[in-house]
């Protein structure tokens, strides 16, 4: 089944909250995974350039609305990719295996509607979830 059949929108993030209560996204674990000092060289090196493309290739929502992921103001905002960014959802195949490899749990979700929009550009939208 295509992803626009299940929802205009995906998530893929932990199985199990933080200790704040929400559930990290998939940039954010792998970051977590990075900072851990699990990796080897090679796949630290490996995360570090699958981050600087995506960096350089898609607009952080912070650097628009400096307040979108701001604990206080925004307390459980969640990055959700659209459907139609599937150049953005084939490279997040690196994460999703660094994640699996590493034994990092995740889910996939999918929403025609998971919150009120904060943040929107055309490849994803950062909401207040329901």
């Amino acid at each position: 089944m295509e992803a626009e059949e299940l929802g205009k929108y995906i998530r893929y993030q932990a199985t199990h909250p933080n200790g704040r209560g929400t559930y990290p996204g998939i940039f954010a674990l792998a970051n977590g995974l990075a900072s851990s000092g699990r990796l080897s060289a090679e796949d630290w090196a490996d995360w570090r350039r699958a981050n600087d493309r995506a960096d350089a290739a898609y607009r952080d929502p912070a650097t628009v609305d400096p307040f979108v992921y701001d604990r206080r103001i925004n307390p459980r905002a969640q990055s959700w990719f659209k459907s139609t960014a599937k150049h953005l959802l084939e490279d997040l195949d690196f994460y999703t295996d660094l994640l699996r490899r590493h034994h990092v749990e995740f889910q996939k979700l999918y929403s025609a509607d998971p919150g009120t929009v904060l943040y929107e550009d055309d490849v994803q939208i950062v909401v207040a979830p329901r």
